[in-house]
């Protein structure tokens, strides 16, 4: 098992390794005393790990309730959040009890962010089932639903007590949801380590998923750990992401934020004119596309509600070679020429 320390405004452990789920409860108990633990999870994963965690912790001593709500980007929303709390005073969650996140980005978000506005900051552990929430939404402390303006743009700071990533489970997703988790992890490649862009272009990495897992992990935790609130240096984590997330708007999130993040990337490489083969080669490799079905202008003005625009201005993350990333902050008039650049079409 592979041990990943993070100090923030609350210090905890991201734990790595096979058969962590069965483990939960014990684990669990390292880090919370035994208390009622109320597990948020969707209904795809309530089916299929939601009786197992939930035995876990029994057996360390935790009582437990568990509420799962409709799987999908979709449903990430105010409505939902709302219902979740609802549920939460129902059954008497105190300030002092414990919410688990179980499942991918979706059910990890919205339960951190319950979390954080029930009784005004409840604790929570996270535990991911998707390779994309193991790597990067189930560490920092990012918590958020969805708005109609954009993604993610209701949310807090939240961090969880213990982060729990069993890599058995990692390795039964199917495939598709495998590659989901590979555009985050080139993005980590191509910020600041080129081994591990070279891993993920020829597919080794897949054979060694707990120290890959663990590296993505701890380069998330350098920039959380020196810029918690994501005012600084921690907006390099958003290479791929201003494009991304107009990808996925567009397309009313049918597009998952794994794909979106993955043509982000090539989209940033080419609006900077670097690696631009490299990344494009590297994301066939891993399943994921290569080509907005939508135009530059349309994107462009999905972006200008992305929560990172400042006023009239946001920040780009472009590289300027495998390994090195640079910030560079633009007029948002400027947008529609960055996805132009990014899309390969003339304005």
């Amino acid at each position: 098992m592979k041990r990943v320390r993070i100090e923030a405004s609350g210090s905890y452990d991201v734990l790595i390794g096979p058969g962590l789920l069965k483990q939960a409860g014990e684990l669990s108990r390292q880090a919370v005393a035994p208390c009622k633990a109320a597990i948020i999870t969707d209904d795809t994963v309530k089916s299929l790990y939601g009786d197992l965690v939930k035995e876990s912790l029994e057996k360390a001593g935790f009582s437990v309730e568990m509420w799962a709500f409709p799987h999908g980007e979709q449903h990430k929303t105010l409505a939902t959040l709302s219902t979740a709390l609802e549920w939460l005073g129902e059954i008497r969650l105190s300030r002092s009890d414990l919410v688990v996140a179980l499942g991918g980005g979706v059910p990890g978000d919205l339960a951190g962010f319950a979390a954080a506005v029930y009784c005004r900051g409840t604790r929570f552990i996270q535990i991911p089932t998707t390779l994309l929430a193991a790597v990067d939404s189930s560490v920092g402390g990012k918590t958020a639903v969805d708005l109609k303006a954009g993604k993610n743009m209701a949310g807090a700071f939240h961090q969880p007590e213990l982060v729990i990533c069993d890599t058995d489970v990692l390795k039964a997703l199917p495939e598709e949801r495998i590659w989901d988790g590979a555009g985050e992890m080139l993005k980590y490649g191509i910020l600041q380590d080129p081994e591990l862009f070279e891993s993920m272009k020829n597919g080794t990495w897949q054979q060694a998923m707990e120290e890959t897992v663990a590296k993505c992990v701890s380069i998330k935790r350098d920039y959380v750990m020196e810029d918690e609130k994501d005012t600084g240096v921690r907006q390099f984590l958003n290479l791929g992401h201003t494009f991304g997330h107009a990808v996925e708007k567009c397309s009313g999130f049918s597009i998952s934020h794994g794909q979106g993040v993955g043509i982000g990337l090539l989209m940033a490489a080419r609006a900077a004119g670097v690696a631009v083969s490299q990344v494009e080669e590297a994301l066939k490799a891993c399943g994921l596309p290569t080509q907005s079905p939508y135009p530059a202008r349309q994107l462009s003005e999905a972006a200008l509600s992305d929560k990172k625009r400042k006023g009239g201005k946001i920040t780009l993350v472009l590289p300027e070679k495998i390994g090195k990333c640079c910030l560079k902050t633009i007029p948002v008039e400027e947008l529609p020429f960055y996805f132009a650049h990014g899309t390969g079409e003339t304005l």
